[in-house]
């Protein structure tokens, strides 16, 4: 009898591994845009620091500011000028001249410091903790109704300026006023 039972069991095991198997793989491949997006930012995750947040983000912002910050520490021009609001000229000169100013810093602690309500732009500070530098970005809705960020600075020196009006730490001052 417990050879019965034995074989009896391998078989039902062997199929229930197969139906798993086959689900996991439909559910892979049901929606593989969202699985591979999904993947993609797992990925980026966790191979970066994470990012310190002051302020109140939308979803769009704090995503867009996020893999800012990781296209930096990247060193990826290319794919940090895929996410800029007007795609053009001065994008990947841009891109370029930021990874220069903040590529190195990008790969250790950053905190992004949004100010403004964020429902289709939201100014940003950012905050390279090794090195103390502070750059401001924009982030806002782009033509494609996705959140994306205003890269038009192909001058090397407006690149890397630190903002006049930013606290010199994060949440120094709340937020900023159009009237400043």
């Amino acid at each position: 009898m417990p050879l019965k039972t034995t074989r009896f069991r391998a078989p039902a095991a062997a199929g229930a591994a197969t139906v798993l198997a086959v689900l996991a793989g439909g559910a892979l491949t049901g929606c593989s845009a969202d699985s591979d997006d999904s993947l993609a930012y797992a990925s980026d995750y966790a191979a970066h620091e994470p990012l310190r947040v002051v302020g109140y983000p939308s979803r769009g912002s704090l995503d867009v500011v996020q893999k800012a910050v990781w296209r930096l520490a990247d060193g990826d021009a290319e794919a940090l000028a895929d996410l800029a609001a007007e795609k053009g000229d001065a994008a990947e000169p841009t891109a370029r001249n930021w990874i220069k100013a903040f590529g190195a810093a990008a790969k250790g602690e950053v905190t992004a410091d949004f100010y403004d309500e964020g429902s289709t732009r939201q100014v940003v500070v950012l905050y390279f903790a090794g090195s103390g530098q502070v750059k401001e970005i924009e982030a806002r809705v782009g033509e494609d109704d996705a959140w994306a960020v205003t890269m038009n600075e192909p001058d090397p020196s407006d690149a890397s300026a630190k903002p006049t009006w930013a606290p010199p730490k994060p949440g120094g001052t709340g937020s900023r006023s159009s009237t400043r």
